[in-house]
């Protein structure tokens, strides 16, 4: 039996699509300040299209990274070089089509190449650095991973931005297990910091409790995400630490269900101080 893969990589200019982001993402340019930072988290499903098993689509994922218009992205769901989604390093090419800076860190080999998550970035990346984060082996959990890396803003501020994806299974052990090591790691980190991902988590969740903890998440009541084309439930946010260094002028759900089964969530951060 043969299996064939529809690769897309048509150019913006002539990509038809199905749906487009909100335009408000796309015109909010005027809260992008010297001492602001609009961020967005992406679960981008290695650019693969629900609606298309078997098509691999990532002008789709860069045309709503592109009018979203953000400072620095948090990627998950990223292959580099694997079969199914071609050889190509997936943050590496979102990067040239976006005008940003990547940085992929790789949590387990996959398919030929590898699978993980990304960083990209308006701003240069310094100190990238990847943490292993911990499951238990005998769930059959994929290995998860942290990635962090210094940002520093026009008016010369630096902060810290990570990225993550936690654990999807249905139990929440190794969900936990990732949640406490993050509350760990961050302890460590100098700067002012947001993170942003895929946590496979609901917000009256222990893992969310436990996430704030340490953070403050851009939404008190946070849209769902996911599925993208009927959302249900929140699982992806962003959140910051320590809670009196931003302010959130803005957050929102990009209306986005095409390019992948999770809608992207937006917020604009201010520093405070």
């Amino acid at each position: 039996m043969y299996y064939f893969l529809l690769v897309v990589f048509a150019t913006s200019a002539c990509t038809s699509r199905n749906d487009q982001p909100t335009q408000q993402a796309a015109q909010d340019t005027t809260l992008n300040t010297s001492n602001s930072i609009k961020v967005l988290s992406y679960n981008i499903h290695h650019a693969n299209p629900p609606s298309k098993p078997d098509t691999i689509d990532l002008d789709a994922i860069a045309q709503v990274i592109i009018q979203a218009s953000p400072d620095v992205v948090a990627l998950q769901e990223i292959d580099v070089n694997t079969g199914r989604s071609g050889p190509y390093n997936q943050a590496e090419e979102l990067a040239k089509r976006t005008g940003m800076q990547f940085f992929f860190a790789k949590a387990i080999d996959y398919d030929g190449g590898a699978y993980g998550i990304a960083i990209l970035s308006r701003y240069p990346l310094q100190n990238k650095q990847q943490y292993a984060l911990p499951s238990n082996p005998d769930t059959g959990g994929e290995p998860r991973v942290l990635a962090t890396a210094d940002i520093q803003l026009p008016n010369q501020q630096i902060i810290t931005f990570a990225c993550t994806h936690l654990d999807a299974q249905k139990d929440p052990e190794n969900r936990l297990m990732q949640i406490r090591k993050i509350n760990e790691l961050v302890q460590e980190l100098k700067h002012p910091l947001i993170i942003a991902g895929d946590l496979n988590a609901v917000a009256d969740s222990e893992v969310i409790r436990l996430l704030d903890e340490n953070f403050t998440r851009t939404c008190d009541t946070c849209h769902p995400t996911i599925p993208a084309d009927h959302p249900t439930k929140a699982i992806d946010f962003i959140a910051y630490r320590p809670k009196d260094s931003f302010e959130v002028p803005k957050y929102q759900v990009i209306q986005s269900p095409y390019a992948s089964d999770h809608a992207p969530v937006e917020s604009v951060l201010r520093l405070d101080f």
